[in-house]
């Protein structure tokens, strides 16, 4: 049985919270080969991630030797913002995420209530999965151009009182450790990334409330002049309504593919959805109006990575974000790329959904964290990007 590429992500998850404390636990929750959950464990203990000590009781056989977390490593504290939710969670410092959450935010609050929300949420983690546990350097991925390494916003189309907003200096304040801040579509891409272990060409796209994209090539995040790289949500797209967008102009993809996108007009139809959520929720039922311009809303995300997939020929297309849980919206990108593309450059492309899934971005965090904030001084920082 192969093994899947989270399995070392979840081991530790499993140890984290207390739901195995054994190789003999971690076999009977994963469902895989103990051979291969010694594998895992192995390497574990080879990074100093985790530690072996003392014996469980005998259910038959041999007494089992106790699993458990280094807990002198300290934690990464890591968080994601959306238009309308935060993700926040711990890594190990080895990078690895240990447990998420997530809770309602509107991120047109301003950065100070949105930040007393999160300081919150990981107080909440901490006190849950790792108590006693020294914080290392916190992450934050935000839904808007990002300068880094800097964690200056730069114009935010849909984050009224945040342009310009020194969120890494505010962070870092706040908690008195080191902070990284970057774009939520880069920090999915890294998460996605790290998460698959290939070395391929990938342009990750994050659909959810907005629309964000990444081009991770030779296993580097490209970022670009300023690293504003990956705005497709104000692409110009055809037959997008000629809508005006957030940004002052009409017709970009975010007015008719994103999430915020299909809730204003299924809203202005008289159907009960406030939010991407919702959207997802009634599209899983079928709702015929709503499949129908989810999968409207999938073609023109296809139209607006047609051209770029004619142009870097990348070996694989990752959707993320709340709208990849769609199959009709996947399936709608994949059927026009398949229709606009050159056949020789389809013949072999991946096309799906995201491996990493909602926890994407926050794994990104945690290799960045251990990328800059958890090397030794003597060694340089070997930054994705």
């Amino acid at each position: 049985m192969s093994e899947p590429a989270n399995l070392r992500e979840q081991a530790l998850s499993l140890l984290a919270s207390g739901k195995a404390v054994s190789r003999a636990d971690l076999v009977e929750i994963l469902q895989v080969a103990p051979s291969t959950v010694s594998s895992v464990v192995r390497r574990l203990l080879e990074e100093g991630t985790i530690l072996e000590e003392g014996v469980g009781a005998s259910t038959g056989g041999r007494r089992p030797r106790i699993l458990r977390l280094r807990e002198d490593g300290g934690v990464y504290a890591v968080a994601e913002l959306g238009g309308g939710h935060a993700r926040v969670g711990l890594c190990s410092p080895s990078g690895a995420l240990l447990t998420a959450e997530e809770f309602a935010v509107d991120i047109g609050a301003g950065p100070k209530a949105i930040f007393d929300d999160v300081t919150e949420g990981f107080d909440r983690v901490r006190a849950a999965h790792a108590p006693g546990r020294r914080l290392l350097a916190v992450g934050m991925a935000l839904p808007g151009p990002v300068d880094f390494p800097h964690g200056r916003l730069i114009g935010p189309a849909r984050m009224p009182g945040w342009s310009g907003y020194d969120v890494q200096n505010d962070l870092a304040d706040r908690f008195g450790v080191t902070a990284v801040v970057d774009n939520d579509a880069k920090a999915a891409a890294i998460g996605e990334h790290v998460t698959r272990r290939e070395s391929g060409d990938m342009i990750y796209v994050k659909a959810g409330t907005g629309i964000g994209g990444c081009l991770v090539s030779g296993s580097q995040i490209y970022r670009g002049g300023r690293g504003l790289s990956g705005d497709l949500t104000h692409v110009r797209v055809a037959d997008s309504g000629e809508r005006e967008c957030s940004c002052g102009s009409r017709g970009c993809l975010e007015t008719a593919a994103s999430g915020a996108a299909l809730v204003r007009e299924l809203a202005g139809r008289g159907l009960p959805v406030a939010s991407t959520r919702d959207v997802v929720a009634a599209t899983v039922n079928a709702d015929p109006a709503v499949v129908t311009l989810v999968r409207h809303a999938g073609r023109l995300l296809g139209v607006a990575l047609s051209g770029l997939v004619n142009f870097l020929n990348p070996d694989s297309v990752v959707i993320g974000g709340a709208l990849s849980s769609l199959d009709v919206y996947v399936a709608a990108v994949k059927g026009v790329l398949y229709e606009r593309c050159l056949p020789p450059l389809t013949q072999s492309l991946i096309i799906e959904a995201s491996v990493a899934g909602p926890d994407a971005a926050l794994a990104g965090l945690g290799h960045l964290l251990r990328e800059t904030a958890g090397v030794h001084p003597a060694q340089p920082a070997r930054c994705p990007s």
